[in-house]
């Protein structure tokens, strides 16, 4: 391979010749070789975040004009690059210094060569002016609340969607009857409809509490440059800066937060986190409720049917498996883990900075694109031709013993009780049991025990 020579503070180095990249990315990619390389999603927000700051450097006099538009122009080229292309001058990974400052600079270095090719005379530096009125403590993290808030937005879609599939179900069942269960145990009777609307009830409030603490990753601590004093940024750089960048992405991007925060802590990432790892909790839950009741279809539960969307078994003929709830099941997994690293490293503010901000953006952006693209995929898959198996509902909802509970309140709890346990006992069913025990006539039982009507479905309310 063909080498140029180039040069930082610690002296020369050999980088590829075609590498657009300088001696700061050079030494990084060979120190830290371990784990996913760093998300293209916060290279771009840093190559969106380097363009505003030349913008406003121009505007407040802090750089040449000629200088800023080259930065300008180059940072455009860059991200107008495919994902692929873009991916091979941004070669470093997550695990590196804590302050992702060799990703800064490599953003900075590519840059400058960039403006190199546009203009070979322009003498653009990767530290005096690409990185001018900036420090990697504050692009970093600022770079990391932008690419955070895009995250939420098809995460919040897909959430969405698969509410609107729950509830095309939910009204398409609503008077379905069914055994309810409780403790894993027969219960009272509900509809599939009843049981599906508490799922959407439950997307309904994780989708609500994550629109509700959104707007905390639209604080952007840029400006507060090494510790947050703002030392060597122009007055106005901020607000300048967070302008472009609400006019780039059409999001309400602000620099009024406390510098010294937004560099020692990511509260917003953590707290935001959290509510995806709920929305992983509940989607847990109604992943394994649906597979649990489409298990089967003949030793088991066997009361939905789920899609045939592949072979289930490469030995068992005609086997149907819930992949897509497993695949969903799997992702929620690793986000509720997830969780645990970014809480950990939420944690790790020493003094002035928090030194874990490469692993906390990485892992954030990790959860919402498995949420997202597990979701979407659960409600198209699976949701979207989900059927009921109404003759067995029928079947299971007349061996039922907990219907008993329609005849407590005339007959009382202890003689209802008893009733139950003999059906169990001798096999019979809860209506054999009523009518021999002499407390219950035929013409009593079918106008007390209705199993529709026992879900209070038709209750005004």
């Amino acid at each position: 391979m063909d080498y140029r020579e180039e040069a930082d503070t610690l002296g020369s180095v050999k980088v590829p010749a075609t590498a657009l990249w300088g001696a700061q990315t050079e030494r990084s990619r060979h120190n830290f070789t371990t784990g996913p390389l760093m998300p293209l999603s916060l290279i771009r927000a840093l190559l969106q975040l380097k363009r505003a700051a030349a913008v406003a450097n121009r505007d407040l006099g802090e750089i040449q004009e000629a200088k800023a538009t080259l930065i300008i122009q180059a940072a455009d080229a860059l991200l107008a690059l495919s994902d692929e292309r873009l991916q091979a001058d941004f070669p470093l990974h997550v695990y590196q210094t804590g302050s992702g400052t060799q990703t800064n600079m490599n953003v900075n270095e590519v840059i400058a060569h960039q403006t190199a090719k546009l203009d070979p005379t322009s003498g653009v530096l990767a530290n005096d002016d690409v990185n001018h009125s900036q420090s990697s403590n504050d692009t970093f993290p600022t770079a990391m609340a932008i690419t955070a808030r895009l995250a939420l937005q098809p995460l919040l879609t897909a959430t969405q969607h698969l509410i609107d599939e729950l509830m095309a179900k939910q009204t398409a069942f609503w008077r379905v009857v069914k055994v309810g269960r409780t403790h894993l145990q027969d219960a009272t009777p509900l509809t599939v409809g009843q049981e599906i609307s508490g799922w959407v009830s439950m997307l309904q409030h994780d989708l609500d509490y994550l629109k509700s603490l959104q707007d905390t990753l639209l604080e952007l601590p840029i400006g507060g440059t090494a510790v947050g004093t703002g030392l060597n940024a122009a007055p106005g750089f901020d607000v300048a800066v967070a302008e472009q960048l609400s006019q780039a992405y059409g999001q309400p991007f602000t620099a009024k937060t406390n510098k010294f925060f937004g560099l020692a802590a990511h509260s917003g990432l953590n707290v935001v986190h959290g509510a995806l790892k709920t929305l992983a909790s509940d989607l847990m839950k109604i992943a394994n409720d649906v597979r649990f009741l489409a298990s089967g279809p003949r030793a088991g539960y066997g009361e939905l049917t789920i899609p045939a969307n592949e072979p289930g078994s490469s030995i068992m003929p005609g086997k149907v498996n819930p992949t897509q709830a497993e695949a969903l099941t799997m992702a929620a997994t690793r986000v509720m883990g997830n969780d645990v690293t970014i809480t950990v490293a939420a944690s790790q503010g020493n003094f002035e900075m928090n030194v874990y901000k490469p692993v906390l953006i990485a892992t954030f952006l990790e959860s919402t694109d498995l949420l997202t693209g597990t979701i979407q995929s659960f409600a198209d898959k699976l949701v979207h031709g989900l059927a009921v198996n109404q003759e067995r509902m029928t079947a299971l909802l007349d061996q039922s013993l907990m219907t008993v509970t329609a005849l407590s309140p005339h007959i009382g709890y202890h003689t209802s009780a008893t009733i139950a346990q003999a059906a169990e006992k001798n096999g019979w069913t809860l209506r054999e049991a009523a009518i021999k025990s002499g407390d219950v006539t035929a013409e009593q039982f079918d106008q007390w025990v209705n199993p529709l009507a026992m879900t209070n479905i038709d209750r005004p309310e």
